[in-house]
């Protein structure tokens, strides 16, 4: 047994509370407290966060910032990028200030770090001074996890929470950083989320989509976007009378891209490099990422591992679909959100003309009891087994078999690891994988 699985069996809670912030503070300051120097932007919530923090990120950078950042896709040092293969949204407390330390020292003045709601629970955000909270949404997830949804809910305010009052830093002009929250005031919750206090509150959303004022509550400072065609090549919209384009693709991408842009005005950029900095952003990585391997129809990857995900990726699709949609799914195992995996199976059975469930990150659970789960919600949705509905244990059997059933104007949808390296198995062990490379082999067997 190791070190961390000893003291959490031995210690009673709050001694183990104890242990997590002080080796919070601990990681900190054997790294010089890099956060200090640097503007620091947390990015929580349920979906969109790893696209969200890549959009911030490549935003500043196309105005001419050096960052860096922190994500369950992956970790960007000024220059240096690399894939996220420790099946980990936000590292551990030495882990992330040294990150944040190399970001400093190889020039980089702004940090995005992916905050999730059991890395708060763990203190792992403690020693970080951030200067910006951003929320994009919430939705169940990580339930057995936290003991429930107000749990879960009052994680993601314990960030926000330790950010507003962390301590100010200063601008190069000296003035005092005011403490800022950047809010989806579109989505349910957001009132919870608006009324942290703040020196500065930024609300983005679409119009005739935001929650009205009176429920809202606290003042802030809108960014709204206007006048949206959200097409099958991308969207396009207008803030205050600028005029954005994007190229990723579905509503959520624009409200990720939303995002961005208010956090970059809370960050001082004025509007005509942002709009410029936002034209050449690319879609995400394993994020509705499409995959040419010469095949006569759609493949795309999506990383989509819980409901609401999973529809705002359908959504999305949908204005590409002129035949089947073949969707290749599964869930993850080690105790994590087991109630949703018929949710998933039926969610799959009516959006898809045909459902194949497989292995996904089965950890210490049997790989078969988890596609057997899933699968009992496409029964019940009324698909049926052989049919339109498969089990297929071996992911790459599985990708084989969704572009063997595919023809031309048909769309093959592989969700759950997106660009993911690795797949979760039994012991703690992790194996190489990458859907991508999968359905490039896939093609190649059928050509």
């Amino acid at each position: 047994m190791g070190l961390k699985s000893t003291l959490k069996n031995l210690l009673p809670p709050a001694a183990l509370d104890l242990y997590h912030r002080s080796m919070a503070r601990a990681a900190a300051a054997w790294y010089g407290n890099p956060s200090e120097r640097l503007f620091v932007i947390g990015v929580t919530g349920t979906n969109g966060k790893s696209s969200t923090v890549q959009f911030i990120g490549r935003t500043l950078e196309n105005a001419g910032y050096r960052v860096g950042w922190t994500s369950t896709a992956g970790f960007k040092v000024g220059g240096r990028e690399w894939a996220n293969d420790k099946k980990m949204t936000m590292l551990g407390r030495f882990q992330t200030q040294k990150l944040l330390r190399q970001m400093l020292d190889t020039g980089c003045t702004h940090a995005i770090v992916e905050t999730s709601s059991q890395g708060v629970v763990q203190h792992r955000h403690v020693g970080i001074n951030y200067d910006v909270a951003v929320w994009t949404n919430l939705t169940p997830e990580h339930i057995e996890a936290h003991g429930g949804f107000e749990n879960y809910k009052k994680a993601k305010g314990a960030f926000f929470a330790h950010v507003m009052a962390g301590k100010k830093k200063r601008d190069a002009d000296g003035s005092p950083r005011q403490k800022t929250s950047v809010v989806n005031v579109d989505a349910d919750h957001a009132p919870y989320f608006l009324s942290f206090p703040a020196g500065r509150r930024y609300g983005y959303g679409v119009k005739g989509k935001t929650l009205p004022a009176n429920v809202l509550g606290a003042p802030f400072v809108p960014v709204t976007a206007e006048n949206l065609e959200v097409r099958a090549d991308g969207s396009s919209f207008t803030v205050e009378g600028h005029a954005f384009t994007l190229k990723p693709i579905g509503l959520f991408n624009v409200y990720n891209v939303l995002a961005a842009i208010a956090t970059c005005r809370a960050a001082g950029l004025a509007w005509e490099p942002l709009w410029r900095a936002v034209a050449k952003l690319e879609p995400v990585p394993g994020r509705l990422e499409f995959v040419d391997a010469g095949q006569a129809f759609p493949i795309v990857v999506d990383y989509a591992y819980e409901p609401a995900a999973l529809n705002a990726c359908f959504d999305a699709l949908a204005p590409l679909v002129t035949g089947r949609v073949i969707h290749v799914l599964g869930s993850a195992g080690g105790g994590r959100d087991v109630a949703r995996r018929p949710v998933l199976g039926d969610l799959s059975a009516r959006r898809a003309d045909i459902s194949i469930v497989t292995n996904e990150d089965p950890y210490d659970d049997p790989p078969e009891r988890i596609i057997d789960q899933v699968a009992e919600g496409a029964l019940k949705a009324g698909k049926k087994d052989g049919v339109n509905l498969f089990r297929i244990l071996a992911r790459q059997a599985a990708i084989d078999a969704a572009v063997s059933m595919a023809k031309p104007g048909d769309l093959v949808l592989i969700t759950g690891k997106g660009s993911e390296p690795v797949m979760a198995v039994a012991n703690g062990k992790t194996v190489p994988w990458d859907d991508r490379d999968a359905a490039r082999r896939a093609v190649r067997s059928h050509a």
